[in-house]
């Protein structure tokens, strides 16, 4: 193959993979980090899924820790504005150059094994996963933290094998085509990441879900800490856009910590979040201070969650792409913002349960749902057409159906009041696509400060 010299370059190999094999298996990916030198091994990992919330996760267990005076790596999907993004340290993303000359050293070892495989070499998942493992070899950060792609027991970051502490944020209906149509069937996927004696951090699961992910922790020793019952944070400002919570677990009681994150179904992820880094800080020998904690939580931040981009009218991103994450939208804009009114612009990929998706935000009586259409990350997954979706639709006051996506921002800033609330929401692609107009529109007229 020819050298890969240029980030083009890079990015074209990396998205050029096939997504997707027929069979799932892991051994492919073990053969091709084998070749790589296993640049997995001597690494402290977390690792963290969940059908909700591991992102948001991810980035607080992340700020807490890196208050704590960890250097800290993490691998997230999918990145909003740029691929770097997914694999960084302290949030400081893989430079251009780094990630050109990894890519050509892993594509070379891809390529091999292309010719040597009947299924053929890596996904581009697996392309990912390896290049963010050969970096982190590179960097020797003091933890790296772990979000699972899709499900848990086939995801290419599943090759670890003793991770200092395991998580699963909630079981819910996504990716049903590749995990199953039950509770039970995707909680079985989840558990997959369960690893021997590496203890076990879990959310609100549904029961059946719960009783699967139990059953795989026993068997592997795992000592499981459950929200609600060995650890719990309440929401002491139910009102707030950004939460305080009451923690209380494992060596904190009653200690309050104010939210960076906005968003009541942050709370929950917080809760998870405090608890995994105790785990790992105890895993290190290190001490848990409240006010590390208090630090990370507060100055923690993830692009397009409840993400607020603009004052007055108050405008947010968030990027509620599957049924249960815009029921927790719902339940924020119940909660705080129930004196309100709310506008909606929103996609959906046709692959999601846009209907159901729909027909939770309609029955909102305080909001004005407009929806419209974007490109899609790829030809295979288009957005859906809301407008006949709509049509049946029963709610409050009229959906408008405005085809093109920057021109209904247009007319919800014209028809939303100073003291109104415009979200955008459905797709984390189509909401990193509105992020990314809105932040070209501040530099053109130059009121964003990084833009100067």
């Amino acid at each position: 193959m020819e050298e890969i010299t240029t980030y083009d370059q890079a990015l074209a190999f990396i998205h050029g993979r096939t997504r997707f094999k027929k069979i799932p298996t892991l051994k492919r990916m073990r053969l091709f980090l084998e070749r790589l030198g296993n640049p997995q091994e001597g690494l402290n990992m977390i690792h963290i899924t969940g059908t909700n919330g591991k992102g948001s996760t991810v980035a607080m267990t992340r700020d807490i820790l890196g208050a704590s005076g960890l250097r800290v790596g993490t691998f997230t999907s999918p990145f909003i504005t740029r691929y770097n993004e997914r694999m960084a340290i302290d949030g400081q993303p893989i430079s251009d150059e780094d990630l050109t000359r990894i890519t050509n050293r892993v594509a070379k070892v891809a390529t091999v094994l292309d010719q040597e495989l009947t299924e053929g070499g890596p996904t581009e998942f697996e392309i990912g996963t390896a290049i963010m493992f050969c970096y982190m070899n590179e960097q020797r950060p003091d933890l790296v933290i772990l979000e699972v792609g899709i499900g848990g027991k086939w995801d290419s970051t599943n090759v670890i094998e003793a991770p200092l502490v395991t998580a699963i944020t909630t079981v819910g209906y996504d990716h049903m085509r590749y995990l199953g149509d039950t509770y039970e069937q995707i909680a079985s996927h989840k558990a997959g990441i369960i690893k021997e004696g590496a203890p076990l951090v879990i959310g609100h699961l549904p029961t059946s879900a719960r009783e699967v992910v139990a059953q795989v922790a026993k068997a592997h020793h795992a000592k499981l800490y459950e929200l609600g019952t060995d650890f719990d944070a309440p929401n002491v400002t139910p009102h707030a856009l950004y939460p305080t919570v009451s923690y209380s677990g494992l060596g904190l009681h009653r200690a309050q910590f104010k939210l960076g994150l906005a968003g009541d179904y942050q709370v929950a992820n917080a809760a998870v979040a405090i608890t995994v880094s105790q785990l790992a800080l105890a895993a290190l020998g290190l001490p848990v201070l409240a006010k590390d904690v208090r630090r990370g939580l507060e100055e923690s931040a993830w692009p397009a969650r409840m993400e607020v981009v603009n004052d007055e009218p108050l405008m947010i991103l968030d990027g509620a792409h599957n049924l249960p994450g815009v029921q927790a939208l719902v339940q924020t804009i119940k909660d705080d913002f129930f004196d309100r009114q709310v506008y909606l612009e929103v996609a959906i990929l046709a692959d999601k349960q846009y209907e159901l998706m729909l027909g939770e935000l309609a029955s909102l009586g305080n909001v004005h749902l407009l929806v419209t259409h974007f490109a899609g990350p790829a030809a295979s997954r288009p957005s859906a057409d809301l407008g006949l979706a709509v049509k049946e639709l029963a709610t409050r006051y009229p959906v408008e159906y405005v085809p093109n996506w920057q021109l209904g921002i247009a007319r919800l800033a014209q028809e939303a009041q100073g003291d109104d609330v415009i979200i955008i929401t459905g797709s984390l692609y189509f909401v990193s696509e509105v992020r990314q107009f809105l932040l070209d529109l501040k530099c053109q007229f130059k009121l964003e400060k990084s833009c100067r």
